[in-house]
């Protein structure tokens, strides 16, 4: 009870700095996301015709995946510095391979039958891109987009090695503080709001889902 207490504490002495580094914690993935799904889109678009092309692409994401967090914001403060350049940078490039997968997975699954009909009403490469060929994928992408957040989430955390926002810095200083009265309700803080927040942040997700997926798709 008497953790319970300190917890609690410790949540209300500092729910101005909490709610602040929440802010920035969720922005900085909401916008990282946002720039990789435009990457990793446009990318799935030029290779999902060509097996090769997307084997290359998915292969690539996935190359990148495996560096470990440290050793890749360890490569990028030499060139970027420290603080809010190389954390996005090393968000977009882990959040792209499940939304490159998933976008060709998606755009390879419409129907040969559609993209006939399609060609045969004259509709053009781009109109029958962005009308039929995008929206019956969106489902499939907004998938690699929800894994993709739920990923940088937990990512974000890590950057406090390189001075990143978020709560990352309030999860390390408490485990550098070990041993003080405030430490462990301080990591404890941080860790559960990274939890809430990507709950929180997959629950718009998927309402965003049901607002911009076709009703036919989604019955």
């Amino acid at each position: 009870m008497g953790t319970l207490d300190t917890l609690w504490s410790f949540v209300v002495s500092r729910r101005e700095q909490l709610l602040t580094d929440s802010y920035l914690h969720v922005s900085a993935v909401v916008q990282s996301v946002i720039i990789a799904t435009l990457i990793a889109v446009a990318v799935a678009i030029v290779v999902y015709r060509s097996p090769f092309g997307a084997a290359a692409a998915t292969a690539s994401a996935s190359a990148i995946l495996t560096v470990p967090s440290f050793a890749l914001l360890g490569l990028l403060i030499p060139l970027l510095g420290l603080g809010v350049a190389p954390t996005i940078v090393a968000l977009v490039l882990y959040a792209l391979l499940p939304i490159v997968r998933n976008t060709v997975l998606g755009l390879s699954s419409v129907d040969p039958a559609v993209i006939d009909a399609a060609r045969g009403m004259g509709m053009g490469r781009l109109r029958m891109l962005s009308t039929i060929e995008l929206p019956l994928a969106w489902p499939s992408i907004l998938a690699g987009i929800r894994v993709s957040a739920q990923m940088s989430m937990g990512i974000l955390a890590l950057a406090a090695y390189a001075k990143g926002p978020g709560l990352g810095n309030l999860i390390f200083s408490g485990l550098a503080r070990l041993g003080s009265p405030n430490a462990i309700p301080q990591a404890i803080t941080g860790t559960v709001a990274v939890v809430v927040l990507a709950l929180a942040l997959d629950g718009v997700l998927v309402a965003l889902g049901k607002f911009t997926t076709s009703r036919g798709i989604r019955d």
